[in-house]
């Protein structure tokens, strides 16, 4: 089961909370077979097993695997709410993104400085990662273009990046000032909890603010693919689920 793409903010959102040790928490789970793409035209998911591996939404109509499907009226109508709601719902998904990459990076960066030998290289390090996942998210997430696995991918290569660049930093960092009794540098890690805290908390906040709503609207789609009546070899289409308050995942 994947979390659907609609979804990655989300999971963006949790691992920043986890990231700085902040309350946030996001009690919404989203799960798909689907992997999503949006293009200009069309809503399209796509799946290696089961059936249907293709299922592309346009302007009210459907296609399944090879062919255009009739629908009814009431089902065109969904067709098309389903993917206007999935592009309003695109620019959102990007902020959070953008948003949360830049709380974790923040709480890396404070807990880099704090511990590195030399503070301007693991800026250097830190900006060049940065860098990295910012072209990623624009090339993934668009008002008019999504694609899973190129986010996936951009997010797992930006964080495997950047954690080995930093953590000989951070070690020979942690290592000289316990063997020196570098008092000044050991104080600063005594208050490395509270400054992160004071810089992320705010973001945080708004952030979890921002993830309640997309989550809302994610629970729009879910009941747009619900109550479809278009059956696939006598079976729902079963797009999206979400799960939300104590079935759902939660960052502390």
């Amino acid at each position: 089961m994947r979390i659907v793409p609609l979804g990655c903010a989300l999971l963006l959102l949790a691992s920043a909370g986890a990231a700085v040790g902040s309350d946030v928490k996001v009690d919404c789970d989203v799960h798909s077979d689907y992997d999503f793409a949006l293009t200009s035209k069309s809503v399209v998911l796509t799946r290696e097993d089961g059936a249907p591996r293709t299922v592309l939404m346009r302007q009210g109509r459907l296609f399944i695997d090879d062919q255009w499907v009739q629908v009814g009226a009431a089902d065109r109508q969904r067709l098309a709410d389903y993917e206007r709601e999935a592009r309003a719902m695109m620019p959102l998904a990007a902020k959070i993104g953008q948003d949360a990459a830049d709380i974790a990076f923040t709480a890396l960066g404070e807990v880099a400085r704090g511990f590195s030998l030399d503070p301007d290289a693991t800026d250097a390090k830190l900006a060049q990662a940065r860098a990295e996942l910012d072209r990623s998210l624009a090339r993934s997430i668009s008002a008019t273009h999504f694609n899973s696995t190129d986010l996936g991918k951009g997010i797992g290569d930006a964080v495997a990046g950047v954690v080995p660049r930093l953590m000989g930093d951070i070690v020979g960092g942690a290592l000289r000032a316990a063997l020196s009794g570098d008092g000044s540098r050991l104080e600063r890690m005594d208050n490395l909890d509270a400054r992160i805290e004071a810089l992320v908390e705010p973001r945080a906040q708004a952030l979890e603010r921002n993830a309640e709503t997309l989550c809302s609207r994610m629970q729009a789609l879910d009941r747009i693919d619900d109550a479809l009546d278009y059956r696939h070899d006598g079976k729902p289409l079963d797009l999206l689920r979400v799960e939300t308050g104590a079935g759902a995942t939660t960052a502390d």
